[in-house]
């Protein structure tokens, strides 16, 4: 799944980091494998902190939860290309916010769509938590409520 992710952030990665001037060549497969390492991060932080509930309600209602979740993302990468690959804040901010927010709302479909298993919320979840039954339980009595 987190091979998908990636895939799923190297298709987005168009104008905001491989034809992004500020960021070089040499680093345009690290800034997508941070990208995607952010938004894994943030995610699995939501879980461990007990905020499985409102990570539930982003992916099936994502207009309505979008900016709390899509903006630590959105932090969180910006930082990290500003400290490792010394792109400067206002710059970093502008290329997390043209990459991220597209990329969560495309996980979000791929949540959505009962083909695609690998995006689906239950197993996405339990990548997070090792915990398969619960998590299909907890998901499913979320998803109906």
């Amino acid at each position: 799944m987190f091979e998908k992710l990636f895939l799923l952030v190297k298709d987005n990665a168009g104008m905001a980091v491989i034809d992004n001037p500020v960021i070089p060549v040499k680093y345009h497969e690290a800034v997508i494998n941070e990208a995607s390492s952010s938004i894994i991060e943030v995610l699995k932080t939501q879980v461990e902190g007990g905020k499985i509930k409102d990570l539930i309600k982003y992916f099936k209602y994502p207009a309505i939860y979008q900016a709390p979740v899509v903006s630590v993302v959105v932090n969180k990468f910006a930082n990290r290309l500003n400290k490792y690959y010394g792109i400067e804040p206002a710059a970093a901010i502008t290329t997390a916010r043209n990459l991220i927010p597209a990329v969560m709302q495309q996980l979000v479909e791929q949540s959505q769509n009962g083909q695609n298993t690998d995006f689906g919320l239950a197993n996405f979840l339990s990548k997070f938590t090792g915990e398969s039954a619960s998590i299909n339980t907890l998901v499913n009595k979320l998803v109906a409520a």
